[in-house]
């Protein structure tokens, strides 16, 4: 753990101090611990408003760094800040990131692969049956499921996963010592033990009805996409679609009755070309190119990378690149290439793009890059 995440969290605590302050903040004194014990005229110079500094000068004596990650080591809460390696790299996309979550569980390189499952509190039975069963299978062909620990909908999405032997990552609107529902506590220690819990409050903090909203735009933002199986008109399911929109994320929708109200949500995004209509989960799987994910995973896990590997990803690109300049260029055997190739294809490292022409995988691009530099 970096020494100034201490910081990082004392400024997280403080109302109103975001993303873009920090950054204030951090390109001044360099580092966030110079900023929390620069005086407060030294503060002023940074360029922040009047209220951010009153805010600051307020909050600031109220507040002990090194308390709070002793509280937090004592709930084995584990702090990334949007410097960390570990902070999810499609978070990070998207332009109102969370500076600063706090995680209880463990977030795995194989939770890239994720799909936010939202809908109504008030589930019907139809609405239930339908997530279970298109849970229970993107589960099983290694989808991590992410929702927000509310009933109905979301907690229907978290147990199928679960039950099915899957991952799945809940999103708090509140401190992760604080669960809502409180009676969905249970549920969510066994989430810790398969996956994680998530959230950008501190803890203490209680689930206001304005962290709602905020919530969901982490909800998506974690995630390749957003399925809403069940949801009124005025579900707050819909501003999670709202956000997936904006953050350039595929938005999916399972309709229902015209009859039910429960599914005019649903439905309404389905006429206005908002989401794209969910049958089963293969639906899914196809227009995210995901259905290989079980087997790349299965790859990963029995071939390690090797001198091979590194060498053509050296010479590999986002441009398309014949297997004859991969070989010109690597000095290998056409054979030697053409295998490679094909297995790093099964480990989701490289696509093909067209007959014999090959790019980086657009996931694997940056992680691997730094592993080869």
């Amino acid at each position: 753990m970096n020494k100034d995440t201490k910081y990082w969290v004392g400024f997280n605590n403080i109302p109103g101090i975001g993303r873009v302050r920090l950054g204030q903040l951090e390109s001044y004194f360099g580092n966030l611990e110079s900023a929390w014990n620069a005086p407060f005229g030294e503060i002023k110079r940074a360029g922040l408003d009047s209220p951010a500094l009153r805010t600051i000068d307020e909050w600031r004596s109220k507040i002990s760094p090194d308390d709070e990650m002793e509280e937090l080591e004592h709930f084995h809460v584990q702090i990334l800040t949007c410097k960390d390696e570990k902070y999810p790299k499609r978070l990070k996309e998207i332009y109102d990131y969370p500076p600063v979550i706090y995680v209880k569980g463990s977030v795995l390189p194989e939770d890239e692969w994720c799909l936010a499952v939202v809908g109504t509190r008030r589930a019907t039975v139809y609405g239930r049956q339908i997530t279970e069963e298109i849970v229970s299978d993107l589960a099983r062909n290694k989808i991590t499921i992410v929702s927000g620990l509310a009933k109905g909908i979301d907690t229907v999405a978290h147990r199928s996963a679960l039950e099915a032997g899957g991952r799945t990552l809940a999103v708090f609107a509140s401190g992760l010592d604080i669960i809502y529902p409180p009676e969905n506590e249970k549920l969510a220690k066994n989430i810790i033990e398969n996956g994680a819990v998530i959230s950008e409050y501190p803890l203490g903090m209680k689930p206001r009805a304005e962290n709602f909203p905020r919530r969901n735009r982490i909800l998506s933002g974690l995630s390749l996409g957003v399925l809403v199986t069940e949801a009124d008109e005025n579900s707050g399911a819909l501003i999670t679609t709202r956000d997936a929109v904006e953050q350039n994320r595929e938005v999916f929708a399972v309709p229902g009755s015209i009859l039910s109200p429960s599914s005019r949500g649903t439905n309404r995004l389905i006429q206005n070309g908002e989401a794209k209509l969910v049958r089963n989960y293969s639906d899914i799987l196809e227009e995210l190119n995901l259905t290989t994910v079980a087997r790349q995973i299965e790859m990963r896990e029995l071939l390690p990378e090797t001198e091979t590997e590194s060498m053509l990803i050296s010479q590999l690109t986002a441009e398309p690149s014949h297997i004859d300049e991969v070989c010109r260029k690597s000095g290998l055997p056409a054979a030697t290439v053409s295998s490679t190739l094909a297995m790093m294809e099964l480990k989701g490292l490289v696509k093909q793009v067209g007959v014999m022409n090959y790019v980086l995988s657009r996931e694997m691009r940056q992680e691997y890059r730094v592993r080869v530099e």
